[in-house]
Order: C-alpha cells, then sequence, then structure tokens
C-alpha cells in the first residue's frame, strides 16, 4: 500500500496495490501489520456499512471522550466525496480540513484519526460506504457541527439545495458555536 500525506498531519490517504486481469482485480484492503507500521498503532473494533444515494450529505460527526474514534473509510460502489475537519482546539491546522473522492475505481482509503470531524456526500447515483472504527459506537457521546459552516469553505461537489440531510444534521452548531471540542494538548490515544 501507498500512505499519501495530506496537508494535516495524521490524516493520510491509502491507495491499495490493485492486481488486475481479465478476471477483474484483487487487493488487500486491510493489513494490521502494514497499518500500524505504516500509518499509526490502531486497533479497529467495529465496520460499519451504509447505502445511500445521489446528494446523501452525512456529517460532520465525531465522537467525544473516553469514545473518541479513529476511523478508515473506503467505497466500495458509487463514489464519494469524504471530508476530515480538524477540530481540535489550539492546532495549528484547527478549522482546515481535507477533502478526498473516494470511489470502487480508485479504491483508495482515508484515515480520519481521532480529534476530527467527519463527513461525506454521495457523488453517484449510489454509494456503498464501508469504514473501520477504532472505538465503539457511543450515542451519549456524539458530537456534530455543520456541513454547510460557511469558515470551513468545504465545497462537498454538490448543490446545497440538492443535498439530503438526516433532521439532526440540519441542525448542527458551526464550529465556531460548538459547545464541546477536543484539546489540541489532549493525549488521545
Amino acid at each position: 500500500m501507498e500512505v499519501i500525506k495530506t496537508d494535516i498531519d495524521g490524516v493520510v490517504i491509502i491507495e491499495p496495490r490493485v492486481f488486475g486481469d481479465h478476471r477483474g482485480y484483487f487487493f488487500e484492503s486491510f493489513s494490521e501489520r502494514d497499518f500500524n507500521s505504516q500509518v499509526r498503532q490502531v486497533r479497529f473494533v467495529q465496520d460499519n456499512e451504509s447505502k445511500s444515494c445521489y446528494g446523501v450529505l452525512r456529517g460532520l460527526h465525531f465522537q467525544k471522550p473516553p469514545y473518541a474514534q479513529s476511523k478508515l473509510v473506503r467505497v466500495v460502489k458509487g463514489r464519494v466525496l469524504d471530508v476530515a475537519v480538524d477540530i481540535r482546539k489550539g492546532s495549528p491546522t484547527f478549522g482546515k480540513h481535507v477533502a478526498v473522492e473516494l470511489s470502487e475505481d480508485n479504491h483508495r482509503q482515508f484515515f480520519i484519526p481521532r480529534g476530527f470531524a467527519h463527513g461525506f456526500a454521495v457523488l453517484s447515483d449510489e454509494a456503498v460506504f464501508q469504514y473501520k472504527c477504532d472505538n465503539f459506537y457511543a450515542p451519549q457521546s456524539e458530537g456534530a457541527i455543520a456541513w454547510d459552516d460557511p469558515d470551513l469553505g468545504i465545497d462537498w461537489n454538490i448543490p446545497a439545495e440538492k443535498a439530503v440531510l438526516s433532521d439532526k444534521d440540519m441542525h448542527h452548531p458551526r464550529l465556531k458555536d460548538a459547545d464541546w471540542l477536543f484539546d489540541y494538548n489532549d493525549k488521545l490515544y
């Protein structure tokens, strides 16, 4: 696998080695040994999958400690724009984001460390999205910020009027108004 660093330390794009021939393709989608040596020491404990249609926008979500999560995400069908936002107060990249297109064709994966909000928008007619988490889902620990916060400047690659949101995702605070954020100096791992 190739690990591609981004403008935010710890947030990386992973490109697997894909072997293709007339039968189709094969690639190793995860190796704990390689991930731990090339990205960071993480023990994933939960896998999730969602299916969504064009325009569905999920995010920007996170879990507060002690249930903070790292995520390793990928698309097995369709295309999405995946986004990680640094929400660690005091971080040199606080409020900055990294966006990457993940698709069934590019097989890319995106690693979002603890201390970041995460979301994605579906760019294809349909998308099947998978993610590995290093902590279990804890509803009492949910946090989120507004997907359309103008201070974040995220171009979701879909018109805002076409965004399909859950009721909860329509009412999250802007980053500057959030009542809870991570602290850059806290040990998250």
